[in-house]
């Protein structure tokens, strides 16, 4: 399974950004799917999360009420509205996923992509 990130780039604050995340590959199933940032010098923290078999979503306290997630198929998408400088960070999906196949449980991560917000 691969993850393909995009989406990222410079706002101002109060800006918005859409990030996207395409999982791609054979023979699995999505389980739920997420996006975590990285802040320099911070812990990786979730933003939010989408779970398959009921469309619920999940959020971080610090982005809940701006930020929304959605999906469509294998693409999650990650609306981030009025975007504040503390929202710059490295995005990464992640997805969590079963085989069939080999009856496993795995879980895999995209490359990142690069949200600044300016102030």
């Amino acid at each position: 399974v691969q993850l393909q990130a995009s989406g990222g780039g410079s706002v101002q604050a109060g800006g918005s950004l859409t990030l996207s995340c395409v999982a791609s590959g054979s023979s699995f199933r999505l389980i739920d799917m997420g996006w975590y940032r990285r802040a320099p010098g911070k812990q990786r923290e979730l933003v939010g999360s989408f779970t398959m078999v009921d469309g619920s979503t999940h959020y971080g306290d610090s982005v809940k009420g701006r930020f929304t997630i959605s999906r469509d198929r294998a693409i999650l998408y990650l609306q981030m509205n009025n975007l504040k400088p503390e929202d710059t960070a490295i995005y990464y999906c992640n997805a969590d996923t079963w085989h069939d196949h080999t009856s496993a449980r795995i879980q895999y991560w995209g490359q990142g992509t690069e949200v600044t917000v300016s102030s």
